[in-house]
């Protein structure tokens, strides 16, 4: 489940870096949510091991 999200996430970082420029606020923000995606899914690998 989170894989597609990050994935998703992912594709439309790319394309909002692509149309506005990598500092754009869109950029941006988009860029930090897929961080806290990636935060939860590696956090969660953290709980099983």
């Amino acid at each position: 489940m989170l894989e597609l999200l990050i994935e998703e996430k992912r594709e439309e970082m790319i394309v909002l870096a692509m149309e506005l420029g990598f500092t754009a606020k869109e950029t941006v923000e988009c860029s930090q949510e897929l961080d806290e995606l990636i935060h939860r899914k590696l956090t969660s690998y953290q709980y099983i091991m």
